[in-house]
Parts: structure tokens; C-alpha cells; sequence
């Protein structure tokens, strides 16, 4: 079937091919997919084994984190080369789809093996899938480049209901139900999206298809105009770039992989001039790139020189960007775990039901009718693929009045539970099964149990009273007990393939009752013995045990009608802020007051400096060490807000200036350097999640994030004060 561009517009679904709205709702299941398990992962890693996670701490889950954000993006070159040289751009979407389909099913099963072989086939899948779907659209409208513009915006809408949707339906299964069903129900989606796009691909006509073999007999003139003479790479810079991949590469899976296994497993295990030897390796292929670029660079003729200089340092720019935008799977997720008030009752919580549950219904009904309209074009032809898409909407509308009725179901029960000192204590549970005042309800009691250390200067002026400890302002911190240690052994710690030390210890209560708790041993602690002597200090954090599993059982003694808004909920506004305010910046970007490209990076920077700014006022109240708190949730919300005005600032338009500032015949290479960037930078989001942890311990969270709005202050003020230096290097592209 041979299929011209022109003849595309035969079959028009709201003004556009209908070829384009089968891309759309294939990009929409990909993103529903990737971002409902990315929202999760950090999530799953943290989550106490008693939760059904592996009891990973944050930097641990941050570490694997970044190297996973980083992959996706790497694997893009090479899901690009396999496409444009070997398999042509439909085969890449199918296959990435098929290995992300299978990643997906892998994660569910929620073993380490099928964990972490679920990751490798999500970060291959992502790169054969993640390039190739846009270059289709481009092929598509060569031929009219005045509807290209219109097509992407429609496009891109398929992203953000993806991702909206992915965010809030898989949070909302792996918080609420369990982490498997989120992780299974992103690769039932995804698997849906895969045969759309098969039982559909006709439509595309010959576009796609595998490449024809390049005429080796043409011969291509050089001018001022296409970018001059070639640069071949010599063989001393492509040794620099094996040394590069090798060791950035190497650096990328060593890292988490050290971490994870506490150094056991270490490829870089020596230190040099006080550096570790994690941070040598980096720093040397960061440090031999440079010198690749200096020693290329000069060698284009002058105006290609001066604008390929502009790009690297947009890419500087850049990947400072997204190092601070993507800290809301990380670092930002964890505050909405650990220091949001989430729970709305009586009124306010009426209210957010009603409210959330329009911006569910709402926006996938939106996208029925876009449905719809595809079915009316289509459905005569490609009857197979148009009966797959209507089933995963009866599912997804299914999940979606599931979870509308829940949150309507949903109250706020005040319980009793018995604590280590034998005292009874209430707690607040929030949860849509239905009880009655008198019903025991099981639980899960997250114990944190730590070894107290009295003479630290942090805990001066605490008090302890009958095993409980005090603050300065006479506030209850929890249960505090002199314990002996009648046992050490060690554990394996679940997807590290090491073992840690434990410690058994004694204690007893004011009852006279004896108890026993496990403690972790790490670093000085490890030297403790049987026989020795601690104060343990106790925290409860009691949830609902939807699978009724736990021993654990509390007594309801009140009731209220309250919703408890997920941990991963605010994600879904960066989608809702780009549907709504996308329009508002492309007529900015229209009009007379259009900034220049270092004007609209000086922007970016500064709206993600003023929501990390929101949040370090926010979290000013939390002390050092402190490990939960109930900010207003208000904080979350214009921290998304101005982050998503940032992203809407530098996003969309730096590819853009990538394809306008270089000749066409080195597209493809500066995308890579590009995508390098971006990878970069998502690696960095992973490692400034990890030090929230140690700097949250020592001087407070508000104080890390301080210090992000000061790297988006300075990244600011360095685009502005830069802006005559770059536009001359620019040579006139706007």
C-alpha cells in the first residue's frame, strides 16, 4: 500500500490526518505506562518490607532512580541509529512497545530479578520507542509544514493525558491497593497501545517503513549554507569518545550498584587526592569530553563554530534544568509523603472529592470524544485496532469510577491501638472499606526503631518521662527504652545480594512485660555486642492493611468523612498546568514581547527558583532530622505551578534551537549531544535526592531546598547577564 502525504488529509479527524490520533493514542498508553511506574519506584523502593516495598533508604532509592531516568534518555541514540539505519521507525515503536509491555509485566511480579530485568527492558523499550513516534509525524507533514505546528500541539496533549492519567490511576492502585496491580496496570496499557499501533500501522502508508539504502554514488557539495566542509572524527577523538562512553557508562551502573551494596560491589574502589573514586571516574569523562569539544569545535567554519558553542551552553543551562525540575518523582514525592497534611475532613474534604473527581471524569471524556471521532474515520478500515482501543477505555473508565466511588466511600477513623509501653494510644486511618464505631480494624504498624543517642546536640533538650520522649516544648516524640542486646545476626537485604547486621533487643515495659525489637547496625554501631546496652527510641505510623495480613489490630472509636489525597496526586497538576497554560505561552511566543532564547532560559530558571523558594519557606518549620511533619498542601501545588511555567519556558523550544542552529547534516549528532545533556541532568536529579537526606539530618529539608532556588538563581542571572554574548553567536536565528 503506497500512501502519499497529501492523500493523509483524505481522512481528516478535527481538521488533521487520522493517522495522526492512532500516534496519539499510542504516545498516550506509552506515557500513561512510563510515568504511572515512575511516579511509583521511588515509592516501592522506600516502602518498609512490612508495606510490601524493600525498606531501601532514600538514597539508595534515589541513586537507582537517576541511573534509570539517565538510561531512558541514552537509549534514545540508540533506538534513533537502529530506526533511521536498520529497521525503519514503525518496527523501533513496535519493538519498544513489545519491551516495555514485557518490563512492565516484569516489575508486577515484584521480585529483585524481575525488578531490575523489568528496568533494562523499560530503558531499551523507551529508547527504540521515545524518538521514533515524533519522527513520524515529521514525515508525515513534510509536505505541509504550516499544519506541523498544530499537529505537535495535538500531539503533545496525547502526552499530558497519558501521563495525567498514568500518574493518577497506577499512584493511585500502588498506594492505595498495592504496588503490584499500579506496575501491572501500566503494562496492560501499554500492551494496548502496542496492538492499536499494529492492527492500525497501514494507515501510515510507506512511512516508516525500513530505510532504503543511501546511493553511495551522490556526491554532496559543501557550502557556507549547509554548514561548509565536513570534520570527520580522527582516530585520536574517537578513542576519546570510546573512554567517554566507557567510563561515563561504567560510572552510571556503578553508582547505584556501589550504594545499593553498601561497597561490596565497587568497580572504582580506591580513592584519589581525597576523591572517591566514583567521582574521579566522572570527573575524568566529563573532563575529556570538554577536551573533544575543544579540540572539534574550533574547526567548523566561523558561523557554525559560534552557534554550536550557543547550544553547548544552552545544554549547560539545560541540564541544570532538569537536574531541579525532576525532583518530583524524587525528593519532592518524599515531601508529600512525609511532611504534607493529606488528610481533608468533613467539608474540605467534600469539597476536594467532588473537585478531584471532576478532573478525572472530566478530562477522559475529553478524550472519548476524541475517541469517537477517530471511530467514525476509521473504524470501517482498521475494525481490529479501533475494538482494542475502545476495551482499554472500558477498562480505563472502569479504574477511573473505582476510584471516584472509593474516595466518595473513603473516612477518616480515629482507632486504638496498644503501644510498646502497654498504654492505649489513638491514631488517625483514612480508608474507603466501610466501619462501624466497635469494629476492630487490622493495621500495620510501620515501627521506626532507632538507638537513641541522649548526649547528641540535637536531643539536649529533650526529657524522657515513664518511656516517653519529650520535647522542649513538652510535646510527645514517642516511646524511649533502656534495651539490652540479646542477639546479632545478619539479613539479607532484599535486591542488593549482601547482608546486613541486625541486632536483637530486650526491653521492658511499665507493665513488666518483655519485648524485643530488631535494629539495623550500620557504620560505628556495627561494633556492638551481645550484652551491650542501648536506649531505643520508638515511632508508630499505623495504616489500614488492605490485604488483612498483619497481626496488628485497632479499635474504632470514631468516624468522619474525609479523603486522604495520595502521595503521588500532585503530579497529576504539572499535566493539568500544561494543558491549561500551553495556549497562554505559545501566544506569548507569538507575539512582539517574544523573549530571546537566553531570555526564556533566564525565565525557566527563575520560575523553578521561585517554586523551590515556595517550598523552602514551606518546610521552614521542620527541624533537622525531623522525619514527618503536616505542611499545608498548598505548597506542593505552586511548587508544580511555577515548575511547570518553567518547563513551558525551556522544553518545548530547546529541540527546536538544536534544529535551527546547526546545518542539517548534523542534526542527528548534536541531538545526541542534546539527549547527553538531558541524561546528565537526570542522573544529577537522582544525586541532589540523594544529599536531601544527609542535609535534611544535619541542617533541616528547608535548607536543601535553599539551596536549590540559589542554583536556579544563579543559573538565572548567568542566562540574562550571557544574553549579547550568545545572541551574537547565534548569527540572527531567533
Amino acid at each position: 500500500m503506497s500512501t502519499s502525504n497529501n492523500n493523509f488529509f483524505d481522512t481528516k479527524v478535527m481538521g488533521h490526518p487520522a493517522g495522526l490520533f492512532v500516534l496519539f493514542f499510542t504516545e498516550m498508553w506509552e506515557r500513561f505506562s512510563y510515568y504511572g511506574m515512575r511516579v511509583l519506584l521511588v515509592f516501592f523502593f522506600t516502602a518498609s518490607l512490612l508495606d510490601q516495598g524493600w525498606g531501601w533508604p532514600k538514597e539508595h532509592a534515589l541513586a537507582i532512580f537517576g541511573t534509570y531516568a539517565s538510561l531512558v534518555y541514552l537509549s534514545t541514540m540508540l533506538g534513533g541509529y537502529f530506526a533511521d539505519k536498520i529497521i525503519g521507525y514503525r518496527w523501533a515503536v513496535v519493538v519498544g512497545a513489545l519491551l516495555m509491555t514485557l518490563g512492565h509485566g516484569c516489575m508486577a511480579v515484584e521480585t529483585p530479578f524481575f525488578i531490575y530485568f523489568g528496568l533494562v527492558l523499560l530503558v531499551f523499550g523507551s529508547g527504540f520507542f521515545k524518538p521514533n513516534m515524533t519522527s513520524i509525524i515529521s514525515e508525515m507533514y513534510k509536505d505541509v509544514p504550516e499544519k506541523k505546528d498544530g499537529a505537535y500541539t495535538i500531539f503533545y496533549m496525547g502526552v499530558n493525558a497519558g501521563a495525567f492519567f498514568g500518574i493518577m490511576l497506577c499512584g493511585y492502585l500502588g498506594e492505595k491497593i498495592g504496588w503490584s496491580y499500579g506496575f501491572g496496570v501500566a503494562g496492560i496499557f501499554m500492551f494496548f497501545g502496542l496492538l492499536q499501533f499494529w492492527f492500525a500501522q497501514n494507515i501510515f502508508g510507506d512511512i516508516g517503513k525500513k530505510p532504503k539504502k543511501e546511493d553511495k554514488d551522490d556526491v554532496e557539495v559543501y557550502t557556507d549554507e549547509n554548514g561548509g566542509p565536513k570534520n570527520p572524527f580522527t582516530r585520536f577523538q574517537q578513542i576519546l569518545i570510546i573512554v567517554c562512553s566507557v567510563l561515563g557508562l561504567t560510572w552510571i551502573l556503578n553508582d547505584p550498584i556501589s550504594k545499593i551494596t553498601e561497597g561490596t560491589y565497587n568497580i572504582y574502589d580506591f580513592s584519589l587526592f581525597g576523591l572517591d573514586g566514583n567521582n574521579v571516574i566522572i570527573i575524568a569523562a566529563l573532563l575529556l569530553f570538554v577536551v573533544l569539544l575543544i579540540i572539534r569545535i574550533p574547526k567548523y567554519i566561523p558561523v557554525v563554530r559560534d552557534r554550536m558553542l550557543a547550544i553547548v551552553f544552552f545544554a549547560f543551562i539545560t541540564m541544570f534544568f532538569w537536574a531541579l525540575f525532576e525532583q518530583a518523582p524524587g525528593s519532592l514525592n518524599l515531601y508529600a509523603r512525609d511532611y504534607t497534611q493529606r488528610i481533608l475532613e468533613g467539608v474540605t474534604g467534600d469539597i476536594f472529592k467532588v473537585v478531584d473527581a471532576l478532573i478525572t471524569i472530566v478530562p477522559l471524556a475529553i478524550i472519548t470524544y476524541v475517541l469517537y471521532q477517530l471511530f467514525k474515520r476509521t473504524f470501517k478500515k482498521y475494525a481490529l485496532s479501533n475494538v482494542i482501543l475502545a476495551f482499554s477505555f472500558v477498562i480505563i473508565w472502569g479504574l477511573a469510577i473505582m476510584k471516584v466511588y472509593n474516595d466518595y466511600k473513603s473516612a477518616s477513623y480515629v482507632v486504638e491501638y496498644v503501644d510498646n509501653n502497654g498504654e492505649a494510644k489513638t491514631s488517625k486511618i483514612v480508608t474507603f472499606v466501610e466501619f462501624a464505631e466497635g469494629d476492630a480494624m487490622p493495621v500495620l504498624d510501620n515501627e521506626s526503631v532507632e538507638i537513641y543517642d541522649a548526649s547528641a546536640e540535637e536531643n539536649e533538650k529533650n526529657s524522657v518521662k515513664n518511656n516517653y520522649l519529650f520535647n522542649a516544648d513538652n510535646e510527645e516524640l514517642g516511646e524511649i527504652f533502656d534495651a539490652t542486646i540479646t542477639d546479632v545476626f545478619e539479613r539479607d537485604k532484599i535486591g542488593a545480594a549482601i547482608q546486613n547486621t541486625f541486632a536483637v533487643f530486650s526491653f521492658t515495659n511499665a507493665n513488666g512485660k518483655t519485648l524485643t525489637k530488631e535494629v539495623k547496625l550500620s557504620g560505628d554501631l556495627k561494633d556492638l555486642k551481645q550484652g551491650d546496652s542501648k536506649q531505643l527510641f520508638i515511632t508508630h505510623d499505623l495504616k489500614f492493611d488492605n490485604g488483612d495480613k498483619a497481626a496488628h489490630q485497632a479499635t474504632v472509636k470514631a468516624k468522619e468523612s474525609a479523603v486522604e489525597i495520595g502521595a503521588t496526586w500532585f503530579n497529576i497538576l504539572n499535566s493539568l498546568y500544561i494543558i491549561a497554560l500551553a495556549p497562554l505561552f505559545s501566544r506569548w511566543w507569538e507575539s512582539k514581547y517574544n523573549p530571546t532564547a537566553n531570555g526564556k532560559y533566564a525565565i525557566g530558571m527563575a520560575l523553578l527558583g521561585l517554586g523551590m523558594l515556595v517550598i523552602a519557606i514551606g518546610a521552614s518549620g521542620i527541624e533537622p532530622g525531623q522525619k514527618s511533619a503536616q505542611t499545608s498542601m498548598f505548597i506542593l501545588v505552586f511548587v508544580y505551578l511555577f515548575h511547570t511555567m518553567g518547563e513551558l519556558c525551556v522544553s518545548p523550544v530547546a529541540l527546536s534551537y538544536v534544529s535551527k542552529l546547526v546545518p542539517s547534516r548534523m542534526i542527528a549528532v548534536m541531538f545526541g549531544v542534546w539527549y547527553l545533556a538531558v541524561a546528565i541532568g537526570m542522573k544529577l536529579a537522582g544525586i541532589f535526592g540523594e544529599l536531601s537526606e544527609g542535609i535534611a539530618k544535619e541542617a533541616g529539608i528547608s535548607t536543601f531546598f535553599w539551596y536549590l532556588t540559589g542554583i536556579s538563581v544563579i543559573l538565572s542571572l548567568l542566562a540574562w547577564v550571557t544574553t549579547p554574548v550568545i545572541k551574537k553567536l547565534m548569527h540572527g536565528v531567533r
